[in-house]
């Protein structure tokens, strides 16, 4: 008994000092990966849009891996940009100008500037198309937002079009980073592909 004692205890103490050396850590947090296709972009008005949006009184190039739908909720004109892949959708609201051009516009900027208390710095960027009457202002929002970029451009007459971009998750600046650059480039090409009809 003394023997196979010796050797249970010798056993013991082996495993016991050999797991001594090897302390284990926890894993830091880390995100998905998120493969974002290539940016390819198509009219508003190609055959492939053009059954779902009908006549607007606007058009812009737009990502092919995004679905166009009316605005469920919205006036004439509304529609939303969906990205699938992405949980993001882009809301976008046109209105006419009727003498109300200055409303139209503090309204936009009061939507923009909910976002405050969540984003880190709110950068402007001014736009002007003169050849085809198309000036306004982008806003990319910077830090934990649900709306990374909004924007808003008029002709100063007669169109009014909003759009703002939003994530359908709990914004994470960190994790995201990648999808906000993605939607902000997006959203810099439908400012500069604008066009009235």
């Amino acid at each position: 008994m003394r023997k196979g004692g010796l050797i249970i205890l010798t056993g013991v103490l082996v495993t016991m000092v050999a797991g001594c050396g090897n302390t284990s850590q926890p894993k830091p947090r880390g995100y998905y990966r998120i493969d974002l296709q290539e940016q390819e972009y198509v009219s508003l008005q190609s055959p492939v849009y053009a059954s779902t949006t009908g006549t607007l009184p606007y058009t812009f190039d737009v990502n092919k891996t995004v679905s166009v739908a009316p605005h469920a909720d919205g006036e004439e004109h509304w529609i939303d940009l969906t990205y699938p892949s992405l949980n993001v959708q882009v809301h976008c609201s046109y209105k006419p100008v009727e003498g109300n051009l200055r409303q139209l516009s503090d309204d936009a900027q009061r939507f923009v500037y909910n976002h405050a208390g969540k984003a880190s710095a709110i950068p402007e960027q001014g736009f002007d198309n003169e050849e085809e009457s198309v000036y306004g202002v982008m806003y990319e929002l910077v830090g934990n937002t649900a709306s990374p970029c909004q924007f808003y451009l008029t002709d100063s007459t007669r169109h009014f079009f909003r759009a703002a971009a939003y994530f359908n998750c709990i914004p994470n600046q960190d994790s995201l980073a990648p999808v906000r650059d993605y939607i902000v480039e997006d959203m810099r090409h439908i400012v500069e592909t604008m066009r009235w009809r």
